[in-house]
Order: structure tokens, then sequence, then C-alpha cells
């Protein structure tokens, strides 16, 4: 086969000033969106806190990294972060069944947050074996468009993207939902044959309570 240089740099400089440029300002908008989250999230907390008359009964916002926040909340923890990089979704998904997603690219391109779902103990004593719940994820485009996938607290927000932008009530109807949902799911302990036997990795790993899981998860995704 012919190898033909000029068409080959032609195509690269075309998908860069495609796609890449495309992801690079998904990615921007993404990072935006994070720190517009974070600082509601820490708004949140803070007003909660002061309405709670149970002085026992705790309440924090933790920024981890630029990448990652916290909120821990009873015996819960909600734990926030945003992928670094930029992806779209399979051709089958209904997303692409939306005339504002055809009639342009760049728009199917999006950045993600994930909430997951731990017990506040499961990460403070390390115990390895404890799972944490997918609750949500958000998705943004270049259009500053969203779409949310989550459990179903979650799932009926608003589904039509051609339709999502991005307002400071939705952020708070977002957080507020996810910590609603975690509090709304009752951790249940694991089996007595499951416990029977405890590995010498879980005594030093202080996992004395090993696979504690929650009910009522149930992910709807399209």
């Amino acid at each position: 086969m012919e190898h033909n240089h000029e068409e080959n740099i032609k195509a690269i400089v075309n998908l860069l000033g495609s796609k890449a440029s495309t992801k690079q300002a998904v990615y921007r908008n993404s990072l935006a969106l994070f720190k517009r989250l974070k600082r509601v999230a820490a708004a949140i907390v803070k007003d909660i806190d002061e309405k709670i008359e149970d002085e026992n009964v705790e309440v924090a916002y933790i920024d981890v990294s630029k990448f990652e926040f916290q909120i821990k909340f009873s015996g819960d923890l909600l734990v926030f972060s945003m992928h670094s990089n930029v992806m779209t979704f399979p051709q089958e998904h209904i997303l692409y069944k939306s005339p504002y997603i055809q009639e342009d690219e760049r728009r199917s391109f999006f950045g993600s947050i994930v909430v997951y779902n731990f017990l506040a103990d499961s990460l403070k004593y390390k115990r390895l074996h404890d799972a944490g719940y997918l609750l949500a994820r958000m998705f943004i485009n270049i259009d500053n468009h969203y779409y949310i996938e989550g459990v179903r607290q979650l799932h009926f927000l608003h589904p039509d993207v051609a339709r999502n932008e991005l307002k400071h009530e939705i952020l708070c109807q977002f957080i507020e939902s996810c910590m609603i949902a975690s509090m709304e799911i009752d951790s249940i302990m694991p089996n007595f044959e499951q416990e029977r036997i405890l590995s010498v990795q879980q005594k030093l790993g202080r996992s004395m309570l090993g696979g504690i899981q929650k009910v009522g998860f149930k992910m709807n995704a399209s």
C-alpha cells in the first residue's frame, strides 16, 4: 500500500481541529461545572449544619482534590469525582435518538461526574471488603447541556438533553437528591455464613465486618 504522507497529515490536522478541539472544550466545561458543584455542595452542607439541632450529627464538606470532593453526613459518605477524560456514548444509546445530538456530532461528546455512596466507616477503618455504590452520573457537553443517569430518585431529572441547560437550581437538586437517596437506602449485615471465616488480611486491615451492603440500589440507565 502506497504511503501518502500529505493525506495522512491532512487527516490528522482535521481530526485535531474537530474532535480534539471539541474534547478540550468539553473538558473545560466539565472542570468549570465541577468547581461550581464544589461551591454548591459546601453551601448546602453549611446550611444543613446550621439547622441541625443534634450536635452529635456530623455533616461535613471535604475538598479532596481538583477532581474529587466528599460530603459526610451521619454514617454515609458521598464521593463526587470528575473523570478527566471526555467520552461519547454507544450508538444505540437513547441520546443518539435526539435531533439535538444528531444535528451536531460535537454535542455527543461528554465529560462526566460520578457520585458514589460509601459507609463513612468503611473508609475510616479501611474495611476493604465493603462496597461503594454508584448513585448518579452527570454528563456535560460542549453547549453546557447536561444529562443525568441515576437511581430512582435522580433518573427523572430532565431527560431531554436539548433543553437541559445548567442552572444553580439544578446543581442544588442534584446534590440534595444524592444525599436523600443515600439516606433512604439502609445498610444490611452479611449473612452468618459469610462472617464465619475471617482472614488474616481482614483482621490486619481492621475489616472485622466485611461485605456490608446497602439494599435498594437500582441504577436506571438508558
